[in-house]
């Protein structure tokens, strides 16, 4: 819905339409905190109010929420998986890098994966997540403003 850069990718008059057709379909929604924001109307800005979106995004049907942290301020990016029997916190320190073009695609793809390889969700959303921030460390230096992840890193081992 929302790029990396701040672009919008979804018009607004569609947003209602993911509200009502495709959350409640859910089994995990990824959402960054603009687009959690543009989905519940809820500011997105700390920890707290992750927890307060994922919740809500619950609320409307989906399974499960990773709200993603790497858009909300500080030194340490948080992610939290949002179940409704529990919350999983995955914690880094932030990585100085301009390579993170695509990282939430990644991400999303990487999740739904290891979740058609039959892992349960929190394997999944743990070996994604991994699997992103390796990515974004073995980045090959292409191009210019946000670089590109290196999504071959693990068949080179």
């Amino acid at each position: 819905m929302v790029a990396k850069g701040g672009a919008t990718l979804l018009a607004d008059e569609a947003i209602a339409a993911v509200r009502s057709l495709m959350i409640p379909r859910a089994s995990l929604l990824t959402p960054n905190a603009p687009e959690a924001a543009a989905l519940t109307g809820l500011a997105v800005e700390s920890l707290d109010d992750q927890r307060r979106a994922g919740e809500a995004l619950l609320q409307l049907g989906a399974r499960a929420v990773l709200m993603k942290g790497g858009h909300v301020s500080g030194e340490r990016v948080v992610d939290l998986l949002m179940t409704p029997t529990g919350d999983t916190i995955f914690e880094t320190d932030r990585q100085d890098t301009r390579h993170t073009h695509g990282t939430g695609c990644t991400l999303a793809s990487a999740c739904a994966t290891g979740l058609a390889q039959g892992l349960d969700l929190s394997t999944a959303v743990a070996q994604a997540w991994a699997y992103v921030q390796e990515a974004m460390a073995s980045a090959p230096g292409l191009g210019q403003g946000h670089g590109p992840l290196d999504h071959g890193w693990a068949l080179r081992g």
